[in-house]
């Protein structure tokens, strides 16, 4: 499974995202972990960047807000404590496994 967290340098929460995703990816071997830096708002059209950060579970957000502009801009993902940078190591955990399931079936 190949997960792609997609930031732009401007937003301090990709690394925060980073963080869980390595934490993730160290108990799960079969996930590799790539980071794609979005470096212009051409490369964000192109991309559909929906913020920083993104996070693509095999090329697919799973946090998708279809609302949401696309652009270079912090990105805010509901949590249970509240509205914030990243989802939650359990958020992600959950995330990864429902695609998992649904590229199983």
């Amino acid at each position: 499974m190949e997960i792609t967290l997609q930031y732009f340098t401007g937003c301090p929460n990709w690394s925060i995202a980073a963080e869980r995703l390595a934490t993730i990816a160290s108990e799960r071997p079969d996930i590799t972990v790539l980071h794609r830096l979005v470096e212009t708002f051409d490369d964000a059209e192109k991309l559909g960047f929906r913020g920083s950060p993104s996070i693509l579970v095999d090329g697919v957000d799973p946090f998708a807000d279809s609302s949401a502009p696309v652009g270079l801009a912090c990105r805010v993902y509901s949590t249970p404590a509240g509205r914030a940078g990243a989802p939650t190591l359990e958020q992600l955990r959950m995330a990864i496994t429902a695609q998992h399931d649904r590229v199983a079936l």
